[in-house]
């Protein structure tokens, strides 16, 4: 007698271990709003999103490539660059009366990831986040060790807080 048995795929995002959807459940449980922060090869896009029943709604977002052409800051996928578009990020969500979120990081993120400068900025902007400190490296959050970024970070950064 053959023995039937069924196997059931698993989630495609789980497979790829780029979803931990335990984790994801205890963010949406917690009622408040999340910094989703997530980083391309050419950038970072970060984005203020509510869970719905309907589904996730985001509040706002910007991607990096938008202090290009906004601030004229060379946007690369840089420290520098996670920075500010994490600030303008939360200075628009300032502005939707987003006061406090949780973060929302890629998986396997760890001490040092350029993710955690993101959310650095958004609470340089205004908005309440916990985040544990030592995640960042903080020499290199302005572009000091970048040539000739660093006063380009400077007036970008004076002009996303004007």
């Amino acid at each position: 007698m053959k023995v039937k048995t069924t196997f059931i795929m698993p989630f495609r995002r789980r497979r790829e271990g780029r979803t931990n959807y335990a984790k994801r459940l205890s963010l949406i449980k917690g009622g408040s709003t999340r910094m989703v922060v997530r980083r391309s090869n050419k950038g970072f896009v970060v984005q203020f999103i509510n869970y719905l029943d309907s589904g996730d709604r985001t509040v706002c977002g910007t991607h990096s490539s938008q202090l290009r052409k906004l601030f004229n800051f060379p946007a690369r996928c840089n420290t520098p660059t996670a920075y500010l578009a994490g600030l303008y990020a939360g200075k628009l969500a300032l502005a939707k009366g987003v006061k406090s979120a949780v973060a929302d990081v890629n998986t396997g993120t760890s001490r040092g990831a350029v993710v955690f400068a993101a959310v650095k900025g958004a609470m340089d902007a205004g908005v309440e986040i916990p985040l544990d400190e030592g995640k960042l490296v903080k020499e290199r959050m302005d572009g000091s060790h970048l040539k000739g970024v660093k006063e380009q970070f400077e007036q970008a950064k004076k002009k996303i807080l004007a």
